[in-house]
């Protein structure tokens, strides 16, 4: 195995890429025990020899899918979180969560199904991304609660309720027939702060994006690390 690229210019292999994309696609579908790396083979038509040049197992193969999933997370994060008020990056954040696996529902079924799924260094790795992306929302939200006086509020329960509401949208959300994305935030964050019977009736500038949603383009896992690296060996 001594062959395959290291570490730092994996993520940015075009083929690589591409094994990603689809593994994520058919661990959604069969679920990360029941699918081998023969049916990765097929699918992305390359020998079992090509496929273990960019990794060793297929547990690492899941690593590097969720890995991907919380990195882009937190670039995505750090690009969008501007706004002033705490309500509002509250906000930001959700916005940029639901945007992010609306247009990644493979990878975000992954993410739920296949949460214990990892074992020894690279549940290890995966615990550091996950628990520094959680610590974002818990810290907004013991903000909030601080200026707000809501000392009775467990963060832990308030954090996980948030993302209890976010993280199952795969299982039931059509785009053709509900509300589009940035109904669907604000309705989430009504029913989160206010509840579903006063929801409706509360008025806050808050709720209202700043921000253009993004296209499909923009939220790309696979693609767009691709074109990056392109774009940074044209310049070196």
């Amino acid at each position: 195995m001594s062959s395959r690229p290291e570490a730092s210019t994996r993520p940015h292999d075009e083929k690589l890429q591409k094994i990603l994309k689809t593994a994520a696609k058919i661990f959604a579908e069969k679920g990360f025990h029941k699918t081998s790396v023969r049916d990765i083979s097929r699918a992305t038509r390359m020998s079992l020899a090509g496929l273990y040049y960019y990794f060793s197992t297929k547990e690492e193969l899941l690593y590097l899918i969720q890995e991907r999933c919380f990195v882009t997370l937190l670039q995505r994060w750090d690009q969008v979180a501007a706004e002033a008020d705490v309500r509002a990056r509250i906000r930001v954040f959700a916005e940029n969560h639901l945007s992010f696996f609306l247009h990644n529902m493979h990878e975000m079924k992954v993410m739920a199904h296949e949460d214990e799924s990892l074992t020894g260094e690279f549940n290890d790795k995966i615990l550091v991304l996950k628990r520094r992306y959680v610590k974002v929302i818990m810290d907004l939200i013991g903000e909030l609660r601080e200026r707000e006086n809501g000392k009775g509020i467990d963060l832990r329960v308030a954090t996980f309720s948030l993302f209890g509401m976010m993280n199952w949208i795969y299982t039931w959300y059509q785009p053709k027939r509900d509300v589009p994305l940035r109904q669907l935030t604000e309705q989430m964050l009504r029913i989160y702060f206010f509840g579903v019977l006063q929801g409706g009736m509360i008025e806050a500038p808050w709720f209202a994006s700043s921000v253009t949603v993004a296209g499909k383009g923009a939220f790309s896992l696979w693609e767009n690390h691709a074109r990056e690296q392109g774009v940074r060996g044209k310049e070196s």
